[in-house]
């Protein structure tokens, strides 16, 4: 029995207005027999669902035949084509988006150009909502729309990225890009100083041996992890001495997650040869 041909799309109604990550329209078709769009590029990156039905998607000269469960992604400027199968033509969900962090947030997905189809089984379903989520979004309205849009995308790309093994983790890793890894290091010290982080809480979250990362952070760097985080937390201090007056001393301390006013002023000292009353009253002179 042949499906009704159906096409519906709905764009995004609040103007994009920062650029980071905006989804500029979604839909949904049950196509026709045979139906074909291509070959052409756009200039957003385009992102399908299969629900049900067959087709096949040609990107890079190689051309993958595709199915129910089956996610496509269209990339800017990408020469592609894809066209539903003549017995069995598929009703697949759409969405477009575009922003400067869309093709970082794709990175997580196991989506690139030498691979863009994901088949996430176990996900399908999921997925399958969150397109639909974002064009109800759209139908509803309102001013928020264009932020609970992104929000479901990034939920839509947290399940990809889940279902192609990138949100898991092998323990105690000890290979992989070094300096992606020091960025890691870097960016999760300097986001959680203020929290009670240890080196061990650190290698667990990231993956690694801790031996491991320690070694390879100090030959990148010149001092250890733990030398790094004092030393964050220390400048963080010294910033908070000059710019907040009204803290005690006791509450800058615990402000960089240093929990011992004694130790912290021992560790400052180190750092800088004076103790943190007298920075503080050296930057008042100033």
């Amino acid at each position: 029995m042949e499906r009704p041909f159906s096409y519906t799309v709905v764009s995004n109604p609040v103007p994009n207005s920062h650029g980071d990550l905006y989804v500029l329209f979604s839909g949904e078709s049950q196509t026709k027999p045979a139906h074909r769009i291509g070959p052409k590029v756009y200039d957003y990156f385009l992102m399908h669902h299969v629900l049900s039905g067959s087709g096949t998607f040609t990107a890079g000269g190689e051309t993958y035949p595709l199915g129910a469960g089956h996610t496509f992604l269209i990339r800017p400027e990408q020469l592609i084509s894809y066209a539903s199968d003549e017995r069995d033509p598929w009703r697949y969900r759409w969405i477009a988006f575009e922003g400067r962090h869309a093709a970082e947030l794709l990175a997580v997905t196991g989506l690139t150009g030498a691979s863009p189809v994901a088949h996430a089984r176990e996900a399908s379903r999921r997925i399958a909502v969150l397109f639909r989520s974002i064009e109800r979004t759209f139908r509803s309205g309102g001013g928020v729309a264009h932020l609970r849009a992104a929000g479901y995308l990034q939920l839509l790309l947290a399940e990809l990225g889940a279902a192609d093994g990138e949100g898991g983790r092998a323990p105690d890793r000890q290979g992989g890009d070094g300096e992606a890894l020091i960025s890691q290091v870097i960016r999760y010290l300097s986001t959680q100083y203020a929290e009670p982080v240890s080196i061990e809480m650190m290698a667990d979250t990231l993956g690694y041996n801790r031996a491991y990362l320690s070694r390879l952070f100090k030959q990148r760097t010149g001092m250890t992890p733990v030398t790094f985080l004092l030393k964050l937390r220390i400048d963080k201090a010294r910033q908070l001495l000059r710019e907040r007056p009204e803290l005690t001393i006791e509450q800058i301390a615990s402000s960089v997650g240093i929990q011992d006013a004694l130790y912290f002023s021992k560790q400052f000292k180190r750092f800088y040869d004076m103790s943190p009353s007298a920075y503080r009253e050296e930057m008042r002179r100033v």
